[in-house]
């Protein structure tokens, strides 16, 4: 499709048995026997037969009218959980047996996974079935899904636009109507930037949470949390009560079950700038100002607050960034893949692995602060409900603004002054929450950040559910009347 034939906009939301239900509605008619798993499962697979010429947020194919299920989607996947039924896809970096893994990259040659790993299981267990694995960047290094070997994973408010990332296939299905809840996983921001520029809901939990990864574990600071993205808060809510009932972190409060609003009064800080000296740009400071009166309207109390961590933290978290690519480049084939193939790695992965080797020796310092920063965040926290910021530095640019294939110096300070908020809890450990506001001039959702006290989602669950009430969120079906149903044809 060419740029002359593509839609502003494309969804597939329609009057077909999917609706615009969440996961949690569909589950329920499940259960009532009014539709059954199968004709959920077949009327997913038509929608993301129409989505995909537009979205491109599959990497895996869709499986084909003629031909069985179960030759595309591996058998037993989905346990009686809380979305018994309801299909999902997983994130191209989590194995799930029978799938392939490619982690977005042209590196490693597709092969299918021989075992489920254990988030995916802990995903599964709920219910939940794999139709096939999500797009991502490069093994995740980038704010954009757009692989330099694949098509782009186009946002489906405004498909000249970046849907985030790197969960940003996932998010552009989940917005797009094509599935209710989807993998996610946040390194950086990727829960809540796909979520903050397709308008879902998308909670980083707090480190320990949910069942970590082999990979996560590894990790000198496990900067990485599992979760989900969704349209509706009760979906995100229901997930992680629905998680606890397979592993529970003692060490944790536990998130139980969030069904509404708290009638507490709370102290909620607010940061409009982040700490890497840059200006939110007006857009999304409007957004993060209107969502503090209706905060204020609601009974909280909110007070400015300076960024609890040190300044050398903007510094700090690139410099781990780029020890993540030089780990790859350096160990692709023990720690990725044996047919790991280095000379096909992107610009941006390279370009990163250049950069730490240059600074390499701060590397003991730079952990040593990082590490620290989970004690600063939480001494600050004590005096905080949650915190308020902006979920990006400004709002969703266009595709090719991002790409791998930009010079990296120029790459490097866009991502800087983009991706200038999120990290913050991915190295201290905090849960973090982005939620949809507005919409911006080109019709693409603005969203806002609300961290929390370690251990603190059930808090935010309780805000989001009332901002959720109170504001009038944008929805694509309502905004666009366009819909990918006319383009199958």
């Amino acid at each position: 499709m060419t740029a002359q034939q593509r839609p502003q906009s494309m969804h597939t939301f329609s009057d077909d048995l999917l609706g615009s239900h969440d996961a949690t509605s569909l589950a329920a008619l499940i259960r009532r026997g009014e539709v059954s798993a199968e004709e959920v499962l077949q009327a997913t697979l038509a929608r993301a037969r129409k989505a995909e010429s537009g979205i491109h947020g599959l990497v895996t194919p869709i499986p084909d009218d003629r031909e069985p299920d179960a030759r595309v989607i591996p058998p037993a996947q989905a346990g009686p959980g809380i979305f018994s039924g309801i299909p999902t896809v997983v994130k191209d970096n989590t194995d799930v047996k029978g799938f392939p893994t490619t982690h977005g990259t042209a590196a490693i040659r597709p092969l299918p996974a021989t075992h489920t790993s254990p988030f995916a299981r802990q995903l599964l267990a709920q219910g939940l079935v794999c139709i096939g694995k999500s797009t991502l960047p490069e093994f995740g290094f980038n704010a954009t899904t757009e692989p330099a070997h694949a098509e782009p994973t186009r946002n489906p408010w405004n498909l000249e636009y970046s849907t985030g990332a790197s969960s940003g296939g996932s998010a552009a299905l989940v917005a797009a109507g094509v599935v209710p809840i989807a993998h996610a996983n946040d390194g950086g921001g990727s829960i809540r930037i796909p979520a903050a520029c397709c308008g879902l809901v998308g909670l980083k939990p707090t480190r320990g949470r949910l069942v970590d990864n082999d990979a996560a574990k590894s990790l000198p600071i496990n900067i990485v949390s599992d979760g989900v993205v969704t349209r509706s808060v009760r979906d995100t809510a229901n997930f992680y009560s629905g998680a606890e009932h397979y592993f529970r972190n003692p060490k944790l409060p536990p998130v139980g079950c969030v069904e509404g609003p708290s009638t507490r009064s709370l102290k909620v800080g607010l940061v409009m700038d982040s700490i890497n000296g840059h200006p939110t740009d007006a857009t999304t400071r409007k957004a993060v100002e209107s969502t503090a009166r209706v905060l204020e309207k609601l009974g909280h109390t909110i007070v400015p607050m300076d960024v609890p961590v040190a300044s050398s933290f903007p510094q700090d978290f690139a410099l781990y960034w780029g020890m993540l690519a030089f780990g790859v480049r350096s160990n692709g084939k023990r720690l990725i893949h044996p047919n790991f193939d280095k000379t096909r790695l992107d610009g941006l992965t390279l370009g990163l692995d250049k950069a730490f080797r240059k600074q390499f020796y701060k590397l003991p310092a730079t952990l040593w602060r990082l590490h620290r920063s989970y004690h600063e965040y939480a001494k600050t926290m004590v005096a905080y409900d949650a915190v308020l910021t902006p979920v990006l530095g400004h709002t969703t640019p266009e595709i090719g603004y991002l790409s791998p294939g930009v010079d990296f110096d120029t790459l490097f300070d866009r991502l800087t002054r983009y991706v200038s908020f999120t990290p913050l809890a991915n190295a201290t450990g905090a849960p973090a929450i982005s939620l949809p506001a507005t919409l911006d001039q080109h019709n693409l959702p603005v969203s806002i950040q609300l961290m929390g006290r370690h251990g603190g989602e059930r808090t935010l669950l309780e805000l989001a559910f009332a901002l959720e009430e109170t504001m009038e969120w944008p929805e694509i079906a309502l905004n666009h009347g366009q819909t990918m149903a006319g383009l199958a044809s």
